[in-house]
């Protein structure tokens, strides 16, 4: 059965306003459930108007809303969750509760429905892994349960595994991608993002400040590489019970990536190195390195990201420009 009726929770943030763009432009209707405590509905005001698209505003831990959205739709892409390092060190409550619990709602809900879930996880539950690249099948080594820092990442492996107990349980129609550092417009720097927070600093020409040494290492992936695979998978019935990387190969140390963003944006701004535990907090740990094995989506649905990080960092500087020449909230 084709899929032309698509649920996307989290739908207002930065990779689910790209998706949403994606499902329309494949002729398919889109509803989008997002509570907005990420996401904005700026970013989809270029939208407005297309009869296609509908908005809710709510949790989606409403049972009563989910279940009504859920019925209608034939596909349900799951990305709502609580993102970025700095909101995940400051509000560790409503990581863990929003994180598994909205999970539990989306898939319980499918299974009433028997709809399919294209469920977004990230590379983060590689933890400290240290064969490199990551595959998919590769174990995982979490950090101490005294490092909030590492929450996150449990929380998403536990989504995963519930994702994958009901497929095998009750033959629920799932595909998990683990999206490795998906950037591109739209992306805020407000929540620790790397790559928006040194656009603005270098626009600002304000510092810009590399956390660490520098030399923990990255593979940026561009936004529209990373729909298209999502987009792609869900169209593959081969897909269901099975998780993907979705990243690109290009390898970049961070304080390397600064240094192309002064670059690319022509700035003056001075590269600050600030020590972790100033940046977030004591005991912080970090990876140092997060590079994606693609081989399996690639012999899935012959993905392969196209977009080099310099065009994407263009991207970006522009975006931001756009919106510093228009007077608009660029955090």
């Amino acid at each position: 059965m084709a899929l032309t009726q698509a649920l996307i929770t989290g739908g207002a943030g930065f990779i689910g306003s790209h998706l949403t763009e994606r499902l329309l432009a494949a002729g398919q209707t889109v509803t989008i459930i997002d509570d907005l405590s990420t996401g904005r509905l700026a970013n989809l005001a270029h939208l407005e108007g297309d009869a296609r698209l509908r908005v809710v505003v709510e949790d989606i831990r409403n049972t009563q809303v989910m279940d009504r959205l859920v019925s209608e739709c034939d596909v349900v892409y799951h990305l709502a969750a609580a993102v970025g390092v700095e909101k995940i060190l400051s509000e560790p409550i409503a990581t863990i509760e929003i994180n598994i619990g909205g999970t539990e709602v989306v898939l319980k809900t499918a299974r009433r429905y028997r709809k399919q879930v294209m469920l977004a996880s990230t590379s983060e539950v590689y933890g400290k892994g240290v064969r490199f690249p990551f595959t998919e099948d590769d174990d995982t080594v979490m950090g101490a349960t005294i490092r909030s820092r590492w929450s996150y990442a449990t929380t998403k492996a536990i989504d995963e595994f519930l994702a994958l107990a009901y497929h095998k349980e009750v033959g629920l129609p799932v595909v998990i991608f683990r999206l490795f550092n998906t950037v591109g417009p739209r992306q805020t720097g407000q929540y620790g993002m790397v790559l928006p927070r040194f656009v603005q600093a270098a626009l600002a020409g304000k510092p810009i400040q590399v956390y660490g040494d520098g030399e923990q290492s990255r593979c940026f992936c561009n936004v529209h590489d990373a729909v298209e695979a999502i987009y792609g998978l869900s169209q593959m019935p081969s897909a269901v019970g099975q998780v993907f990387n979705v990243g690109s190969r290009e390898e970049v140390s961070i304080l390397e990536l600064a240094k192309r963003v002064k670059a690319r944006a022509g700035s003056e701004s001075e590269i600050r190195l600030i020590p972790y535990t100033e940046a977030y907090e004591a005991g912080f740990e970090d990876f140092r390195r997060r590079v994606p094995n693609i081989a399996k989506i690639q012999s899935m649905i012959e993905w392969e990201p196209t977009t080099t990080l310099d065009e994407t960092i263009d991207q970006i500087i522009h975006y931001y420009r756009e919106k510093m020449n228009d007077g608009g909230n660029h955090t």
